[in-house]
């Protein structure tokens, strides 16, 4: 298989936009079918990669017959190696799997890096991860990673064949390209814009090998975050990351949970649709218009979050690739 800053350096090479996106896991209780149903319509814009997310333990509350109620630890979307491996055997593309500091120990850790490296996974995705719905801010698991830059150190430490047992003799090393998150309009804990570049550099400098933004809607955030990252001595290519609005209830959510804004203009479109349909269709022409803006200015991969469909994301390369 190939690393994904390999797949970069070929495009950049060939003065080429590659096409990728983002799956999400079935729910729990669905089949594997649901997943290729969505990716068998977009091989035919030959993706070099396939980003597959990871989804962290909730905690749900059930009600006990005394009464009194019981916190449980679910976890909705498992399954984030077993879809790694299959899509890998299935389509011979690099899938990228995510891994999160939340809801790890780095035993937990090193023994998820370990599981993916015998599967022949080189990829990954390393994140912070988002605090579980019944936390306001969060909170890492004791003897956990507490930053994405502590979950890059260990995968790098891996590669070295450093292992959480010192005592380890004659340990294998492993071979993971990492990738990392950006925020062109900051995260939403980040105090200030500079502040998060700041510590996005500690990641690469970690030994992280690429950015993947979050979405945004107007490509002068992404071109004014890239201009502010070349300014803070960040070299690495970063790849815009895009999604395309598919309901009106969007407009709200997307705002308030990811601190993302929404221009005007897309905004007050949305708004005349009579119909699901035509915000769908909506959604289609304004990521098209981003689509084509940001090949103009030579970015080497655009990366799509499908969020489980797959519909609207064909539309768009159809219209692109």
């Amino acid at each position: 298989m190939t690393k994904v800053r390999d797949h970069i350096s070929k495009a950049i090479e060939a003065k080429k936009t590659e096409f990728s996106f983002e799956i999400l896991p079935p729910l729990k209780g669905q089949n594997i079918d649901t997943i290729f149903e969505n990716i068998d319509p977009l091989m035919e814009f030959k993706p070099p990669f396939i980003d597959v997310t990871y989804h962290r333990e909730e905690y749900i509350y059930k009600e006990r017959p005394d009464g009194l109620l019981e916190k449980k630890v679910v976890r909705k979307r498992p399954g984030t190696v077993g879809i790694c491996a299959a899509i890998q055997n299935r389509y011979k593309v690099d899938a990228v799997p995510h891994v999160l500091c939340g809801g790890f120990t780095k035993e937990d850790t090193e023994n998820f890096l370990i599981d993916m490296d015998f599967l022949g996974i080189e990829n990954v995705m390393a994140l912070r991860g988002d605090a579980v719905k019944s936390e306001t801010y969060f909170k890492a698991n004791t003897n956990g990673n507490v930053y994405a830059q502590d979950l890059v150190e260990q995968i790098i430490d891996l590669n070295h064949g450093n292992y959480l047992d010192e005592d380890l003799q004659n340990t294998a090393k492993t071979d993971f390209c990492i990738g990392v998150a950006g925020y062109p309009e900051k995260h939403l804990e980040a105090p200030s814009i500079e502040s998060d570049i700041h510590f996005l550099k500690k990641k690469l400098e970690a030994g992280a090998c690429y950015v993947v933004t979050q979405m945004f809607f107007d490509n002068h955030q992404y071109f004014d975050f890239v201009k502010k990252c070349r300014e803070a001595g960040i070299t690495k290519p970063i790849i815009p990351g895009l999604k395309p609005l598919a309901t009106r209830k969007q407009l709200n959510m997307i705002p308030q949970r990811f601190s993302v804004g929404m221009p005007d203009t897309l905004v007050k479109e949305v708004i005349k649709c009579k119909t699901p349909e035509a915000i769908r269709q909506v959604g289609v022409e304004w990521s098209i218009a981003q689509s084509k803006e940001l090949i103009k200015a030579g970015v080497p991969v655009l990366h799509y979050y499908s969020m489980g469909k797959s519909d609207n994301i064909k539309a768009i390369a159809e219209a692109i690739f």
